[in-house]
């Protein structure tokens, strides 16, 4: 509570102090170095500058993205503090968070928290979001719920990048970089009229490295760069009033990505040891793995926009972007991260269309009301298809797991044989148990259709005061369906069948027998058999008397499924027969409608200084589980069975998780003087029924957390005491809390498996307390031809327990990038740059490894890069 408050009091004194401090310091603007006094943004789909924008956004423009070299929104989080981005099993999968919240990584069902804009068009995967940036205006990161003006999933956020129009005058730039790991990085675009109405651009990027992760097994270096990309557009615009702006982009990646490393070695190395495999054993900085397969990562990503600005007189203006997009991606994953053949391949094939349409009018009255109305359509199209299956290892790994579960006492060709004896067909199970090639072959498709409609409306009571109100109407229906088919025939072994009842009693009385004569001998564990045969002909009186109590228990229980003595074997039952959507009691089907709106109160006090006040709610509507951890719920599930259609071992879990709903209260202050600004914002913010994606260790575990909770300070300055300096600084603290969660999961156990875990009053993991980043930029003239650069910036996250459960490795980020040019008047620049540059290391995030119980896995942080960069601005 100490700490709370003197943040408070900090913050309180900084809001008070400013307009005094500015009064000597010199300035510049927010989180960003821009040339200008005035920094333009549309986070409101209007131009304004940032200081007249009552939202709380970051805005980082195209110099501080060269000189800090940052190649994607990866990179972007080290100069925005809310903001934290991680990639995770390939290339096509990537988690945004913002002020604490975020998901959407993993499974192409669900869609982000944090919305993905690019020149206006939604991006509602991460497959379609990493890319080289390209020719940069900006990028704006909206932070709290901003479903009022953006109708698709912005519960937690918005990342709105602005790229550069085409020009009426001719001109361009062309980079070329060189690093270590053997990184070539070359860009390029070109701009120019075409006529006296329409001008042209066209750039492309070319982005190839070399791993910085060994794979010692195959001899071959991963985590790799490759790919590129083009981008042309066309503006037409025969007049003041109406102008066409259409884009069309194609890029392509092909890489080695992304290599995971062992944190705890768990008892199940051994026996990988044993079959011929390896893995870099609690080592998780090495950078060295060992795979039986490359992971490799194919994704196409292109599209098209046609933006149409026109305006209609009397103070109106209509805009319409049209896009259609698509996104193939071709993956496969060596998933078990070692050099054993356990996990044969890991592959899926994903297929994404969409289509896009918003329609606005805008007013800009000179009288005290104006407004902004418009509609929003989306219509997505998802093609998937997987498959996993055993290598040629699983087989031994499972009779070795079979052993260790069942005291050595069953082994998988025992298991072979009498399950098929016991059903009248001795060879029928004869080597088919974790059998090569054997596993889970998967296709879905989903189909989403929604529309918004939504409006905002701000009054000038004063000059100085402005109410605003906005409202947004969301309908989403999606439309899924799966078949999923099953050859684990292991997983197929109904464990508590009749048929079986023999086999078990058996079981049951050779256990309860060893327990209770190494009872009476006092050993403290179960008898041997020699022990037992020695007590049986020393006290055969009692050896008889045990044996009829144990036979009678055993007869007793044999069909008790809490007393299964198989039921240790379940946990490796690991791809049972699937229920295949739609069926009789589940349709395959989500409807979700809400109202979101927006109530704000902004006080200029002068045109320096502004304040706000905001309450605000968002919206994201249910996310699908399409994967192989898809199951009926508990109420649906006992429908099914009560209807005699239930599969072989089908448990429950969830289809889709319902959707979210957020709501903020915000203050604000913005300041900017003539070599200083300053913005702050505290909040408290919260999310009804997020959608928490956890890995189990063999899937993931879909489903809604009631309520969680975020209360936070964000404090952003920048200071120019003098015209070749310019210093930033913004920090953010946050204290979030699951408000509800009883049905949650965490890392725990002897398996250091995910198990239902309550949750509720607890900090969720991953989300640090402080956050910072601070930047120095110094530019000074070298003489009449040449500029001296000079850039620096940190990104600090305070040490935070990286998942929740047992396991408490922490992680803390402290990351330095360095760059220094040259830039001459003829418009050739040379630099050096350095990321990292201390070689900070870090565990972005840990996970229970896939079929190795005790066992995690985790993913490495990038180590230093560094390198030279030629730029030529014509």
């Amino acid at each position: 509570m100490k700490k709370f408050e003197l943040l408070a009091a900090t913050a309180f004194s900084l809001f008070v102090a400013a307009p005094a401090m500015a009064q000597d310091a010199p300035a510049q603007d927010t989180q960003v170095t821009q040339d200008s006094d005035e920094i333009v943004v549309t986070a409101t789909k209007r131009e304004t500058t940032l200081l007249d924008t009552p939202i709380a956004v970051s805005v980082t423009n195209a110099d501080t993205i060269e000189r800090a070299q940052i190649r994607d929104l990866i990179d972007l989080q080290s100069v925005v503090p809310s903001l934290r981005v991680s990639q995770l099993q390939s290339s096509a999968n990537t988690n945004f968070i913002i002020r604490g919240f975020g998901n959407g990584a993993n499974n192409a069902g669900i869609e982000p928290s944090v919305g993905v804009f690019i020149d206006g068009v939604y991006r509602s995967r991460s497959a379609a979001q990493i890319a080289d940036l390209p020719n940069l205006e900006r990028v704006e990161v909206l932070r709290g719920p901003q479903s009022t003006l953006f109708g698709k999933n912005a519960s937690a956020g918005i990342i709105s990048i602005v790229t550069a129009r085409p020009k009426f005058e001719f001109g361009g730039n062309v980079e070329a970089s060189y690093g270590n790991y053997n990184a070539i990085v070359l860009k390029g675009n070109v701009t120019g009229p075409l006529s006296d109405t329409v001008a042209f651009s066209l750039g492309g990027n070319y982005n190839k490295r070399d791993g910085y992760v060994r794979d010692v097994a195959l001899n071959k270096d991963v985590n790799n760069r490759n790919r590129w990309g083009v981008r042309g557009q066309l503006l037409f615009e025969p007049n003041s009033d109406f102008s066409i702006r259409l884009i069309g982009d194609y890029d392509k990646i092909d890489e080695n990505c992304c290599a995971v490393a062992n944190v705890i070695n768990g008892p199940t190395g051994a026996i990988i040891a044993a079959l011929g495999g390896n893995l870099d054993r609690a080592n998780p900085f090495s950078y060295r793995v060992y795979n039986n397969i490359l992971s490799s990562n194919k994704i196409d990503n292109y599209g098209g926009s046609g933006e149409i600005n026109y305006a209609l007189g009397d103070g109106l203006s209509l805009t319409s972007i049209t896009s259609y997009r698509k996104v193939k991606a071709l993956t496969d994953q060596d998933s078990d991260f070692t050099s054993a053949d356990l996990i044969g391949h890991n592959a899926q094939q994903l297929d994404i269309g969409t289509f896009t349409q918003e329609f606005r009018v805008a007013s800009d009255f000179d009288g005290p009301i104006n407004f902004l109305v418009g509609g929003f359509f989306f219509d997505e199209r998802i093609k998937q298809a997987n498959q996993i299956n055993f290598g040629a290892h699983f087989r031994p790994y499972g009779d070795q797991l079979i052993r260790a579960a069942s005291g050595n006492a069953l082994n998988v060709a025992l298991l072979e044989s009498t399950f098929g004896a016991l059903e009248g067909a001795p060879a029928r199970y004869t080597n088919a148990f974790f059998r090569r090639g054997d596993g889970l072959n998967e296709n879905y498709r989903m189909h989403d259709r929604s529309f918004s409609l939504f409006g905002t409306v701000d009054f000038e009571v004063t000059d100085k005061i402005t109410l605003t109100g906005g409202l947004n109407y969301t309908d989403d229906r999606k439309r899924f369906s799966t078949n999923v088919i099953s050859t684990d025939a292991f997983a197929g072994i109904n464990l508590d069948a009749p048929q079986y009842a023999p086999f078990r009693n058996t079981l049951l009385f050779q256990g309860g027998l060893a327990a209770q004569i190494g009872t009476a001998l006092g050993l403290g564990r179960s008898a041997t058999a020699a022990e037992i045969g020695a007590f049986a002909g020393a006290n055969p009186a009692a050896y008889g008397a045990i044996s009829t109590a144990v036979q009678a228990y055993a007869t007793a229980n044999q069909n008790n499924a809490a007393a299964n003595p198989l039921a240790g074997l379940r946990a490796l039952q690991f791809l049972p027969p699937f229920l295949n959507v739609p069926n009789s009691v589940e349709p395959g089907r989500t409807h979700d409608s809400n109202l979101s709106y927006t109530l704000r109160a902004a006080y200029k006090a002068n045109n320096n200084l502004n304040f706000y006040a905001t309450y605000a709610t968002g919206f994201k509507a249910s996310s699908v589980n399409l994967s192989r951890d898809s199951r009926p719920t508990i109420a649906d599930l006992a429908l099914i069975r009560s209807a005699g259609f239930a599969t072989v071992n089908l448990g429950s879990g969830s289809r889709f998780a319902g959707p979210e709903k957020a709501s903020v209260y915000e203050v604000g202050m913005k300041a900017s003087y003539q070599r200083f600004a300053f913005n702050a914002a505290v909040f408290k913010q919260y999310i009804l029924g997020f959608q928490s994606n956890v890995f189990t260790g063999t899937g993931f575990s879909l489903l809604n957390a009631p309520k969680e909770s975020v209360f936070g300070v964000e404090l952003d300055t920048s200071v120019t005491p003098v015209d070749a300096l310019n210093l930033t600084f913004a920090v953010t603290y946050l204290d979030p809390k699951y408000d509800s969660f009883a049905g949650g999961g965490a890392i725990g156990g002897a398996n250091l498996s995910v198990v239902p875990t309550n949750l509720t009053g607890t900090r969720p993991a991953g989300i640090p307390e402080f956050t910072l980043s601070s930047g120095i930029n110094f530019t000074q003239s070298l003489g009449e031809s040449a500029t001296l650069l000079l850039h620096a910036d940190f990104d600090h996250s305070s040490p935070v327990q990286i998942a929740e459960g047992v396991i408490t490795t922490k992680r803390t980020i402290n990351m330095l990038n360095l760059s220094a040019g040259i830039r001459l008047d003829n418009g050739l620049e040379l630099s050096v740059w350095g990321r990292n540059v201390t070689n900070d290391k870090y565990l972005s995030t840990i996970f229970s490894s896939v079929a190795q119980a005790g066992s995690i896995s985790g993913y490495p942080s990038m180590p230093r890069t560094y390198g030279v960069t030629g730029r030529f601005g014509f």
